[in-house]
């Protein structure tokens, strides 16, 4: 993205997204898919976590993720709608 373009989603609701389609992928590839540094994708996944949104379950050396997709979103204004409402858009 050009810098000064802004995008619908945040960070977080991009990482979510892609973990929803690719539950088994790698902080380095959800990195290079949604252009943030792995870092950056660790810290959004733990907060996720943190915020019952996602669970990581160790399948040998790899993570699998569990979304909770009938958890609310967390905005005062879209709180009456399950975050799957979202995944189900996207």
């Amino acid at each position: 993205m050009e810098k000064g373009q802004w995008t619908f989603l945040t960070n977080h609701g991009r990482v979510f997204v892609y973990i929803s389609k690719h539950p088994k992928s790698t902080t380095e590839l959800i990195s290079r898919e949604v252009g943030l540094s792995q870092r950056g994708v660790q810290k959004i996944i733990t907060e996720l976590e943190l915020a019952g949104y996602i669970a990581r379950r160790k399948e040998g050396r790899c993570n699998r993720y569990i979304v909770h997709p009938e958890l609310p979103m967390r905005h005062r204004l879209e709180r009456d709608h399950a975050v799957g409402d979202l995944l189900m858009a996207l």
